[in-house]
């Protein structure tokens, strides 16, 4: 696995304060993104504190062989060939597009300067994996999240079309499939993300299949 220095001495992921939370501090670089995701923490910013690092209780997961696509977003997308869909095109753009995104009972959005910032050069690193959905060229909706360590962790999505947040999510798992992922951790599970077939996990079995995955990727000659 690649190393990286880390701003943050992280504790074991088990080791949490109230909410979930490990670790408060640190900076948004390259390195320490890295170690987080590489120990199942990711950084969520509240304003007026420091950076705040997660490890919850209950992790959102998507687990392949139990993802539904419902039979009417089956008939949208056959009867949508318009729409299309590629793989880390346009990164910067979906991120913009998620911060952007009016979501019901929240205010504001939690993806600040200071994160674009840093999640823009953790994809320059090679760290990034964005979904593009457009239709006559035109960006309807996507998903951005980062892959370490041969695990991607989703950080938002948005649609400016009905479904194509899903589309982006169905295309998500189709491509990491082919890559011989077996799920993805979604980190909360939103509705859209339950009715694809979402889930929550307790975190001891979310770092036991974290560390499978890891012992996979190390394994790979």
């Amino acid at each position: 696995m690649t190393r990286f220095h880390s701003s943050v001495e992280f504790p074991d992921p088990r080791d949490t304060m109230a909410e979930g939370i490990l670790a408060v501090g640190g900076k948004l670089d390259v390195g320490t993104l890295y170690t987080a995701y590489s120990k199942g923490i990711f950084p969520w910013p509240q304003v007026g504190f420091p950076m705040l690092w997660f490890s919850p209780e209950k992790r959102g997961m998507m687990f392949f062989n139990e993802f539904h696509v419902p039979e009417s977003l089956q008939r949208f997308r056959r009867k949508n060939p318009q729409i299309t869909y590629t793989v880390n095109k346009d990164f910067d753009h979906v991120m913009a597009e998620c911060a952007n995104q009016i979501r019901p009972g929240q205010e504001g959005t939690w993806i600040l300067p200071v994160m674009k910032r840093a999640y823009h050069e953790f994809n320059k690193a090679g760290f990034g994996l964005s979904i593009e959905v457009r239709e006559n060229n035109v960006l309807i909706g996507g998903i951005y999240g980062v892959l370490v360590d041969g695990v991607f962790s989703g950080e938002s999505m948005f649609y400016k079309k009905p479904n194509a947040s899903k589309l982006a999510l169905w295309f998500l798992v189709e491509h990491l499939s082919q890559l011989g992922h077996q799920w993805i951790d979604v980190q909360m599970v939103t509705p859209v993300v339950a009715q694809l077939g979402g889930r929550l996990v307790d975190r001891e079995e979310y770092l036991q299949l974290l560390e499978e995955r890891h012992q996979q990727i190390a394994a790979i000659p």
